[in-house]
């Protein structure tokens, strides 16, 4: 641990804000413990736990402080644990007075809380480990059960408010949609004085409601008109829980003397842009593996330049990503997550490939899997990376933006036209690229398509459908 600042930590949050991977999260920094729900009128720390430090529910509940004072002293690391509104108001009341205790105010938008919480009742799930074992339900939404769920909530959040501003303490404010952002969670490490960024093998706990609230309820216009007259409506605001990702700087592609900059986003595509953009500098050269500072040289180099990427369909885009390297054995560096695909998820993976007797109706079996499990990994269910080549483009564009907003987003289907518009709007005429690439797949995608796979894949990639106006695919 850095210099002590704190005596312990409280995470004040409310049941379905994330809490549980939270608290995983900071369990898993080094020089940080975490002892669960401490004051859950239920039981200590974790279900079916009775007793903790020698004390008993009954012991707990007639001195709560004193098992604050307990956890302190028997801590080996900076001790702390969650707190909730309907736990002991005394204990509440005395982490708040306590500038000894670092608050982490844990928040999330109220209608997904009260959705989740529903949910978790009726499935009896309130954590998840991964994917495989998740469990779906579609609830009611009761206005008046809403408008007591939402009181309660502001009720707790303007008396945390109110302690801290008579005190003059100050708190660290989390939200849920943050708990992915590996920048914010590091900033809380350095908050509490941890010792650097979490183990990320020690954090097993997922997303389990990953979809819009409005494909969770029986009666989402009921619930919009609710929501509408409490000033409080957008059922179906979609969350992005995929990694945070750079530019991709070194995928870039520059002419050596033509003032284009080609971003890729990155897929598995067969790319015939670099080599039409090679085609029409003067130099028949076209640099890639820049860095930042390289590419700063090279904007100033080359004024009047135009920089451009180019959107694909989410079903080719993602059949080219299974066909290319899911499919087949000899990738190494997708061979792990080819064994756990068939292992852990059951895809329908042959066990080697080519092999005679895997079929189109096989190979369609697997890739409807395949786009199944997307959805969850996607949507921070799973424990295998979200790789670049599935990624969504709606994450991907988002990081290139990070560095430099291209001045076009071209459609891979209008390629043939727009290619030679932007070149001539640099003074260089240029052929029609060369769009008739060839593809790795045992069959095509229009011999597997069906509405099915059309639907798993709007599924696993809605926010690419919505933010780009895709609509179903066409050969």
């Amino acid at each position: 641990m850095t210099e002590k600042k704190f005596d312990y930590f409280v995470v004040l949050a409310g049941m379905r804000t994330g809490s549980n991977l939270l608290e995983e999260q900071l369990a898993a920094m080094g020089g940080i413990e975490s002892h669960g729900e401490l004051f859950n009128p239920h039981f200590i720390g974790k279900p079916e736990t009775k007793t903790s430090w020698g004390l008993s529910t009954k012991d707990r509940d007639a001195d709560p402080i004193r098992m604050i004072g307990l956890m302190k002293r028997a801590a080996e690391k900076l001790p702390g644990f969650r707190l909730f509104h309907d736990h002991d108001k005394r204990a509440i009341d005395h982490v708040l007075e306590d500038p000894l205790a670092a608050k982490i105010i844990l928040t999330r938008r109220p209608i997904d809380s009260y959705v989740s919480l529903k949910i978790a009742r009726k499935t009896g799930q309130w954590w998840l480990g991964d994917l495989t074992s998740a469990r779906a339900a579609r609830v009611s939404f009761v206005a008046e059960e809403y408008s007591d769920f939402l009181n309660e909530l502001s009720d707790f959040q303007k008396r945390i408010a109110h302690a801290l501003q008579v005190s003059g303490q100050t708190a660290f404010y989390i939200s849920y949609d943050d708990l992915s952002d590996a920048a914010v969670i590091e900033g809380l490490g350095k908050f509490l004085g941890a010792d650097g960024p979490p183990d990320q093998n020690k954090i097993m706990a997922k997303v389990q409601n990953p979809t819009p609230v409005e494909d969770r309820l029986t009666n989402p216009k009921v619930a919009e008109e609710a929501l509408n007259r409490m000033s409080t409506p957008d059922l179906g605001r979609m969350f992005s829980y995929e990694p945070d990702r750079g530019p991709g700087l070194k995928f870039f592609r520059v002419g050596r003397t033509v003032p284009l900059i080609y971003m890729p986003i990155r897929g598995a595509w067969i790319d015939p842009v670099p080599e039409w953009l090679k085609a029409i500098d003067p130099d028949q050269q076209v640099d890639t593996g820049m860095t930042q500072k390289d590419l700063r040289r090279w904007k100033r180099q080359h004024p009047g330049h135009r920089s451009f990427t180019v959107l694909r369909h989410p079903l080719p885009r993602v059949y080219d990503a299974f066909c290319r390297f899911i499919l087949p054995l000899n990738i190494e560096t997708y061979a792990d997550i080819r064994d756990t695909l068939m292992t852990q998820y059951n895809l329908p993976l042959p066990e080697v490939f080519p092999d005679d007797l895997y079929d189109i109706e096989r190979h369609r079996d697997a890739f409807l899997a395949f786009l199944k499990f997307l959805a969850g990994n996607l949507g921070g269910q799973t424990s295998l990376r979200v790789d670049s080549t599935w990624a969504s483009q709606n994450a991907l564009v988002h990081a290139i933006g990070q560095f430099v907003v291209p001045d076009r987003v071209i459609r891979e289907d209008r390629l043939a036209d727009e290619l030679p518009k932007i070149a001539e709007e640099v003074g260089y005429d240029a052929p029609k690229v060369d769009t008739d690439t060839e593809t790795t797949a045992p069959f095509s995608l229009d011999a597997i398509y069906s509405p099915e796979i059309e639907k798993a894949c709007e599924l696993a990639y809605r926010r690419d459908y919505i933010m780009f106006g895709f609509n179903a695919w066409r050969a």
